[in-house]
C-alpha cells in the first residue's frame, strides 16, 4: 500500500462531521458522469466535506438480464480517470469479479470496501485497510453501527442501497427492475449521522425518473445541498461518535 492510499485512509478516518461518498449508480456517459461529480464537487466543497466520487462502469448483479449495465471495464475506467484527475477526487467503484480488482487497483492505487454483515467484520480484518459499509440484508439497524467500530476502520452508512425493493418494478419489453423508498434516504441518513458515522454513501442523480438504473433509490441532485445541510447540523449536536460512559452505582438522593 503505498503512502497516498495511506493518506487517504487517515483523511477519511479522522473527516468531521462525515465524509460522503456520492454519485450516480452506473456511469451513463462520459458528459453525464462528469457533469455530476462538477456538481457534487462544487456542493461538498462549499460545505466543507471530504468527498469520494461513487459510480460503476458495470452493473452485473441486475435483476434482470435486460437492465442498463454501463460502458463495461475499459470505457469505464477511462471516463473515472478522467473525473479523478479533472475534480482532484478519490474514486470508489463496484468490483464483480478478481480480475476487475486488479485492474482497479493499478489506477486508483486505493483501499477496497468491503459490504460485509456487521456480524462478518472480524473475518476481513487481515485485509488492508478495509472500510465497512452497511447495507447488508437492505434493513438499517442503528447498532450495527456501534458494533462495527470495534473493527476500528472507517463505518459508512449506505443510505440508499438501504431501501431498494428488489424486483418490484416492470420494465418496458419484459424483465423488472429494483424498486424503492427514496423518501426515506432522509430518515436512514439523519439516523447514522446522529449515530456517529464516519461516512454517508449516496446514490445521486439529476433525474431520477430517467435514470436507467435504481431510480427509486438515487437522491435527487437538487436536494443533495440542503439535505447534507441538515446532516452536518444533526451531527453539530450528536455525541454520537463518543462512548456513553454509564454510572451503575446505585442513585442517591
Amino acid at each position: 500500500m503505498d503512502s497516498s492510499s495511506t493518506m487517504l485512509f487517515n483523511q477519511l478516518k479522522t473527516s468531521k462531521p462525515f465524509f460522503l461518498m456520492a454519485g450516480p449508480n452506473v456511469i451513463e456517459s462520459e458528459e453525464h458522469v462528469m457533469r455530476m461529480a462538477n456538481h457534487i464537487k462544487a456542493i461538498t466543497s462549499k460545505l466543507g466535506l471530504q468527498l469520494v466520487f461513487k459510480s460503476s462502469f458495470d452493473k452485473a448483479n441486475r435483476t434482470s438480464f435486460k437492465s442498463f449495465r454501463g460502458p463495461g471495464l475499459v470505457e469505464g475506467l477511462k471516463i473515472l480517470e478522467k473525473v479523478k484527475v479533472a475534480y482532484d477526487i478519490p474514486i470508489v467503484t463496484d468490483v464483480h469479479e478478481s480480475i476487475q480488482l486488479v485492474e482497479l487497483l493499478i489506477l486508483f492505487r486505493s483501499q477496497p470496501s468491503y459490504a460485509d454483515s456487521c456480524r462478518d467484520w472480524k473475518n476481513c480484518q487481515h485485509k488492508e485497510r478495509p472500510i465497512l459499509c452497511s447495507f447488508y440484508d437492505l434493513i438499517v439497524d442503528p447498532r450495527n453501527f456501534e458494533w462495527m467500530r470495534e473493527a476500528n476502520c472507517p463505518v459508512v452508512a449506505d443510505v440508499t442501497h438501504s431501501l431498494q425493493q428488489p424486483a418490484r418494478r416492470k420494465l418496458e419489453g419484459g424483465g423488472v427492475a429494483s424498486g424503492g423508498l427514496r423518501e426515506l434516504i432522509p430518515c436512514i441518513a439523519r439516523t447514522a449521522v446522529a449515530v456517529g458515522v464516519d461516512g454517508i454513501f449516496m446514490e445521486v442523480h439529476d433525474d431520477p425518473l430517467r435514470a436507467p438504473v435504481d431510480g427509486p433509490t438515487q437522491w435527487p441532485l437538487h436536494h443533495l445541498e440542503e439535505l447534507l445541510e441538515e446532516l452536518i447540523a444533526i451531527a453539530g449536536v450528536s455525541k454520537g461518535k463518543q462512548s456513553f460512559k454509564i454510572d451503575l452505582t446505585p442513585f442517591r438522593d
